[in-house]
């Protein structure tokens, strides 16, 4: 069986705060998805999920507290507990830039920026708030802009946390600076710790592209999905966000967004051979090669037709 994980980096925006919206109006943005149409963020990812039978793996960011309180990040995970998904760590350490009273003196752009020792402290602080806040006992990790390093890993390893999901092929070399080569697939031990790279297709030789919701067409993820299932891969991990079904401006749904969301679900929860789960429900061991699904250019140019539909239809300002 063939884990398709399904992971939802779950994060109020800094760039709307810095805007000057406040805690209400972030969130119903950034977690809600709310517009004029209706609200499209993570309670009608869960609808969607929960018609499928699907489980999720919400990373939610605890460091808009910093700034905001913490209140709002109470109400993110009561939301994601109360249907019954995953709860996991997040983090954007650009928030520490406008904390009053921080955990650590230094600030960053990324996580990876900063030293092992205040990786750990800040990393240990947003897994006790969580906790603290209603979270399950957090396992697993998240690096907002997939922005970690090899420190980062030793962090976790520290903190007892066993699962890190910030191995993203499309980030390395530059956000993300974690030793592995690019074309890693399968999940992989550092230390005590378990790194489950974010997976993807080659869109043309050579040329990584992400299993994201907003990155694959809906073709394009059921065939990536197949492939890792008919290969026996231990999981596909699948990577979306609180308000990616949104337009950029997040003034409107994006339909095109939506659907391959819907068809995503369609895709695992019809194949025999795949289930939807948590990094604890990985197989350790693969016994065949890891491959990723081969570049196709009827495919993509399809992808890249269905974009640009979808840019005039919902990414036009009203």
């Amino acid at each position: 069986m063939t884990i398709a994980l399904v992971t939802v980096d779950t994060e109020l925006s800094a760039g709307l705060f810095q805007r000057g919206w406040d805690a209400h109006a972030n969130f119903a943005a950034s977690i809600l998805g709310r517009t004029a149409k209706g609200d499209f963020g993570i309670g009608w990812q869960m609808d969607r999920l929960d018609e499928h039978g699907l489980k999720a793996i919400f990373f939610i960011d605890p460091a808009p507290a910093l700034v905001l309180g913490g209140d709002v990040i109470a109400r993110i995970i009561d939301m994601v507990a109360s249907r019954g998904h995953y709860i996991e760590l997040h983090m954007h350490a650009e928030w520490l830039t406008w904390a009053e009273n921080p955990p650590i003196a230094a600030r960053a752009t990324n996580v990876g920026d900063l030293s092992m020792a205040d990786q750990a402290t800040l990393l240990g602080w947003g897994r006790d708030l969580m906790e603290r806040l209603g979270a399950p006992k957090i396992r697993a990790f998240r690096a907002g802009n997939f922005g970690a390093d090899d420190a980062t890993i030793a962090a976790l390893d520290q903190l007892g946390i066993l699962w890190d999901s910030s191995f993203n092929p499309a980030f390395a070399g530059d956000a993300c600076r974690i030793s592995l080569p690019a074309d890693s697939i399968d999940p992989v031990g550092i230390g005590a710790v378990t790194q489950m790279p974010v997976s993807g297709i080659w869109a043309s030789p050579g040329q990584f592209r992400p299993a994201q919701i907003c990155a694959l067409s809906s073709r394009e993820m059921g065939e990536a999905l197949r492939h890792a299932a008919d290969t026996q891969r231990p999981c596909f991990n699948i990577v979306t966000h609180s308000f990616e079904l949104l337009s950029r401006d997040r003034q409107r749904p994006n339909r095109t967004v939506m659907r391959r969301f819907v068809a995503m679900c369609e895709a695992i929860a019809a194949q025999e051979n795949l289930a939807s789960g948590h990094f604890a429900d990985v197989p350790e061991t693969a016994e065949t090669p890891p491959t990723r699904l081969s570049a196709n250019r009827w495919r993509t140019a399809l992808r890249h037709g269905e974009q640009a539909l979808a840019t005039i239809f919902y990414e036009r300002r009203a």
